[in-house]
């Protein structure tokens, strides 16, 4: 397992400690996330005339929005993933039908020339026994 970090980061001007299994970097993009939606929050009008409080559940309400619209995103790349691997899957179905075909193909043509030759002999022998 990992080793915790902890980290001191500034969260809205007050210093936190935040700990976590994951890389210092990770923990300090989570603070400059918070610090980046708290001041988008801050930037409006009517939420600065909110109490705390209402601070507070209007800031979780952003991220949880966030959080959202990312899922759902997440979940229309991993469909289309699942779309394209499924076309892929198809398309190499179809190079080993289209391969076998002619591989087939490849097979009577040689049968084919076989008995062209035959044929062409079988000619020459007939022009050759009429001569004599």
């Amino acid at each position: 397992m990992a080793d915790k970090n902890d980290i001191p980061v500034v969260i809205n001007g007050r210093i936190y400690n935040l700990s976590g299994y994951e890389n210092t970097e990770y923990l300090q993009d989570v603070a400059n996330y918070m610090n980046h939606k708290i001041a988008e929050c801050k930037s409006s009008e009517g939420f600065r005339r909110l109490s705390a409080e209402y601070q507070n559940i209007l800031l979780a309400i952003n991220i949880a929005d966030d959080y959202f619209k990312i899922k759902n995103e997440t979940g229309q790349l991993a469909a289309r993933d699942d779309e394209k691997e499924k076309q892929i899957y198809d398309l190499r179905h179809e190079v080993i039908e289209t391969q076998i075909k002619y591989e087939s193909s490849m097979r009577l043509v040689e049968e084919y020339k076989e008995q062209v030759n035959a044929l062409q002999r079988k000619i020459i022998q007939m022009e050759a026994e009429k001569a004599r």
